[in-house]
């Protein structure tokens, strides 16, 4: 079963590493009770920079409850609280090589769809006061994903997640990532195959594009 085990939101604040200073919108925390789903972003949260984040294809991001583990390995001496890493949703029983861009998921009264990889970005780094974070976060291929808001409606911890459409090119998370990002050459026939998705976001066909 796939279960929504938090539900996390945040405006956006500032913080600081060294001499450094920026607002974000990464600092979210569990929010209790049940929480409105828009097509842009949850009730209660917000993205600060909006050149780079949000938008109707990053309007939820989740982040999958099993790879707190293994963070927690890289860091022991660190608190890993739901929402460390900026979801707002964190999931349990869906890993990126399950979730394929074009699902859909019903959790509560909204339905929400896979859109893309997280690729992040140094404000990661600020909130974890490491300047390799942004790397390690990406190398390890646990970035978590992006969901798009088919119908709006209300989730809230405990929620379990139906899936009630699959993307039809069966193109994984993990498989846009090591696609992407990957030493392996690139797999031309695979790229044509994912550009025929058609709710790829542009911004990830105009990257492969230009691979090709």
């Amino acid at each position: 079963m796939i279960k929504v085990l938090s539900v996390n939101a945040g405006l956006p604040k500032q913080i600081a590493s060294g001499d450094q200073k920026v607002t974000t919108g990464i600092l979210k925390t569990p929010v209790s009770g049940r929480v409105k789903v828009n097509k842009l972003n949850l009730e209660g949260d917000a993205q600060a920079d909006l050149s780079v984040h949000g938008g109707p294809n990053k309007a939820v991001y989740a982040y999958p409850s099993e790879h707190y583990a293994f963070w927690k390995s890289e860091f022991p001496d660190r608190a890993l609280p739901w929402g460390m890493f900026g979801e707002n949703l964190t999931l349990e029983g869906l890993l990126e090589n399950d979730a394929h861009i074009g699902d859909q998921f019903r959790i509560g009264t909204a339905v929400l769809m896979v859109t893309q990889p997280r690729t992040p970005c140094y404000k990661l780094g600020m909130k974890f006061g490491r300047a390799d974070m942004e790397a390690r976060f990406l190398a390890s291929g646990r970035t978590g994903f992006y969901l798009a808001v088919v119908e709006e409606g209300e989730i809230r911890a405990g929620d379990p997640a139906e899936q009630v459409e699959h993307g039809r090119n069966q193109i994984s998370i993990s498989t846009l990532l090591r696609l992407y990002y990957g030493p392996e050459p690139l797999d031309a026939a695979l790229v044509r195959q994912v550009l025929e998705i058609d709710e790829l976001p542009s911004g990830w066909r105009k990257r492969f594009l230009k691979r090709l």
